[in-house]
């Protein structure tokens, strides 16, 4: 049964910067479409960006483009999330997802990890 399991969240300064990690086991990551994904306190959980599997990188969250950076490592089987000048508003449950075989993200993600928080706040 494929696994994936995020780390890297944490509190930071509104302005500052994390690095998101979502490790895959059980599952082969390369080929598949991936996505992080986030809920807010008190909202749904919403779709933040997306790579496909050629590589193309689509962004679901406008307030994110050009601050959120999405990446692959197929070696190690692992995707990051790089999140530079966090404000308040970015504070959520940050998922990872992977989509099966052939499916697209965002809306035929097949393995979700168990999220991890992050929160911006001085």
């Amino acid at each position: 049964q494929g696994q994936l399991v995020e780390s890297g969240g944490g509190l930071v300064q509104p302005g500052g910067s994390l690095r998101l990690s979502c490790a895959a086991s059980g599952l082969i990551l390369d080929g598949r479409d991936i996505g992080w994904f986030r809920q807010a306190p008190g909202k749904e959980r919403e779709g933040v960006l997306c790579l496909s599997r050629i590589g193309r990188t689509t962004y679901y969250a406008a307030s994110v483009k050009d601050r959120f950076t999405i990446s692959r490592d197929n070696v190690k089987n692992t995707v990051y999330l790089q999140m530079d000048s966090l404000e308040p508003d970015d504070t959520a449950v940050y998922y990872c997802a992977a989509a099966g075989y052939g499916w697209s993200c965002p809306d035929a993600m097949a393995y979700w990890g168990k999220g991890t928080l992050v929160t911006v706040s001085s």
